[in-house]
C-alpha cells in the first residue's frame, strides 16, 4: 500500500490495493480521521488532503469538532449485547432484519458520525437519502413499514450508547410533517369468498389438472381448511410437526378440537383450534407422499400392474413437518381463478390472508377479543386497530340507535298547541 506523510507526520496520504483513489487520515482531538479524497493524482491528493487538514484543525480550534464514540461503535456495542442477551428468544430472521438494516442502510449513512452529531435534521436528511436512493435504483420510494423499521434498529443503537454515557440524551426520532396514516384493514375472505375458496380447492383435490397433481392438491386443501381455523402464520406452520399437535375432547364446548404448541416470531405459544381442523388434520397425519418417506422401515411396495405404492397403515414419525411443502403457486392460481386473489381496495391476498379470516369470523360471531388475542399469540391493540374496526357485528345498534326520553308534561304541551292551531 503507498503511503507519504504530509505536515511533520500529522497526515498521511496513502492508497489502497484495489483502489484508484488516494485516501487521507490523521489523529486529532482523540481519535482517526479519515476521508477519501476522490483524486488519481498524488499532488492533486496532497492538497486536497492539506486543506482537509487545516479545516480540521480549525474546527478543533473553534470547538467545532465533535468528538467521542460514533455510531459505528454503537452499532457494534449493540450488536454483541443484542445476540448475547436475547439469544434462543428472539426468531433468528427477525435477529439477522436487524444487521441486514444496519449493514445495508444505516452505517453507511451514519457509520462515521460522531454520536453527538446524531440530530432530528440529520435523521430527516438520511430519510430523504433512503427516498431519493430507493427511487433511483427500483423507482418507487420504500415503504412505510420498512421505514418504521429502519428507526426502530436506529432507537436501539441509540438507547444502547445512552446506556453506556456516551450520548447525554435520545434525539427526537418522530418523523416530521406526518399525517394521520389510513389504518386499511387486513385482507381476509368474508364467509361467501372463503366458501368459495375451499369449494374450488376441494374441486381441485377431486379433479386435479394432471394426475402426478393430485397430492398437492389435497395438501393445498387441507391447508385452507386447516389455517383458516387455527389462525396460525404461515411460518408457524411452516415449522409445525406432528408431535406439536394433539386431538382432544375439549370440555368447555363439549368438541374435538386440535391443541397446538406453536413456535413462531412471538417463541413458544399455544393455540385451540375450532372443530373444523380435526378432520383436515386427520387427513394430513394419514397422507403420505413416497418422495417424502425416509424411514428405512417404509418402502414402497409395487401392485400387480407394477406401479408403486405406499402401505396405507404407515404412520409419519412425530418429528416429520405437517407441511413439508409450500404450494403458494397452486394457492395463487386457484385465487386467480377465482377473482379471489384482491380485495375490494385492490390489497393481495395470500396465505397471510387465512389467518385474517379466521380472526375475523371469531369476531363475527362474537367470540371474546381478549381471547382471540391470546389464542393467535397477538395482542388486543392490533386486532382492534385492524380487524375489529371493519367488522360490522362489532357495533351495537342498540346502544347506537338511542333516543333521549321526552318529559311528559312538554309532550302534553306541545299536543295541546298543535291541536289549538289547528
Amino acid at each position: 500500500m503507498a503511503h507519504h506523510e504530509l505536515m511533520g507526520g500529522s497526515l498521511h496520504v496513502y492508497k489502497r490495493e484495489n483502489s484508484r483513489f488516494w485516501q487521507c487520515s490523521t489523529y486529532l482531538a482523540g481519535r482517526n480521521w479519515r476521508m477519501t479524497t476522490k483524486e488519481e493524482s498524488l499532488a492533486q491528493a496532497k492538497d486536497v488532503a492539506e486543506d482537509w487538514y487545516l479545516g480540521l484543525k480549525g474546527k478543533h480550534r473553534s470547538g467545532d469538532l465533535k468528538t467521542g464514540k460514533t455510531f459505528r461503535e454503537a452499532a457494534a456495542q449493540f450488536r454483541r449485547e443484542y445476540e448475547t442477551i436475547t439469544e434462543g428468544t428472539r426468531n433468528p430472521e427477525y435477529v439477522e432484519g436487524q444487521w441486514r438494516r444496519l449493514d445495508l442502510h444505516l452505517l453507511p449513512f451514519l457509520g462515521d458520525k460522531v454520536l453527538s452529531e446524531i440530530t432530528p435534521g440529520l435523521l430527516q436528511e438520511y430519510r430523504i437519502h433512503r427516498r431519493e436512493r430507493a427511487l433511483a435504483t427500483r423507482g418507487k420510494p420504500p415503504a412505510r413499514q420498512t421505514m418504521h423499521q429502519e428507526i426502530v434498529t436506529l432507537r436501539h443503537v441509540l438507547k444502547t450508547a445512552y446506556r453506556h454515557g456516551w450520548l447525554q440524551y435520545l434525539p427526537d426520532l418522530s418523523e416530521p410533517y406526518k399525517t394521520g396514516g389510513k389504518i386499511s384493514h387486513r385482507a381476509w375472505f368474508s364467509p361467501e369468498e372463503y366458501r368459495k375458496l375451499y369449494e374450488a380447492s376441494r374441486q381441485r383435490a377431486l379433479k386435479p389438472k394432471k394426475r402426478r397433481w393430485k397430492w398437492s392438491c389435497e395438501q393445498l386443501h387441507d391447508y385452507v381448511l386447516f389455517m383458516a381455523n387455527t389462525g396460525l402464520r404461515p411460518d408457524e406452520a411452516a415449522r409445525l410437526e406432528f408431535r406439536d399437535v394433539v386431538i382432544v375432547d375439549d370440555d368447555a364446548t363439549d368438541e374435538t378440537i386440535l391443541e397446538i404448541e406453536v413456535r413462531g416470531k412471538r417463541g413458544v405459544g399455544y393455540c385451540k383450534s375450532t372443530t373444523g381442523a380435526v378432520r383436515p388434520f386427520e387427513r394430513l397425519r394419514d397422507r403420505l407422499r413416497p418422495a417424502s418417506i425416509t424411514h428405512q422401515t417404509v418402502m414402497p411396495t409395487e401392485d400387480t400392474k407394477g406401479r408403486k405404492t405406499v402401505p396405507t397403515d404407515v404412520k409419519p414419525e412425530s418429528t416429520d413437518l405437517i407441511f413439508p411443502i409450500t404450494h403458494h403457486e397452486l394457492f395463487n392460481e386457484i385465487l386467480e381463478e377465482q377473482g379471489l386473489k384482491f380485495d375490494r381496495e385492490g390489497t393481495r391476498r395470500t396465505a397471510y390472508s387465512l389467518r385474517h379470516t379466521y380472526i375475523c369470523l371469531r369476531l363475527m360471531e362474537g367470540a371474546d377479543i381478549y381471547q382471540i388475542a391470546k389464542n393467535c399469540r397477538t395482542s388486543v391493540e392490533m386486532i382492534e386497530k385492524y380487524y375489529a374496526s371493519h367488522i360490522k357485528t362489532s357495533l351495537d345498534a342498540a346502544a347506537i340507535n338511542v333516543r333521549r326520553s321526552r318529559n311528559k308534561k312538554r309532550v302534553k304541551e306541545a299536543t295541546r298547541r298543535e291541536h289549538a292551531e289547528q
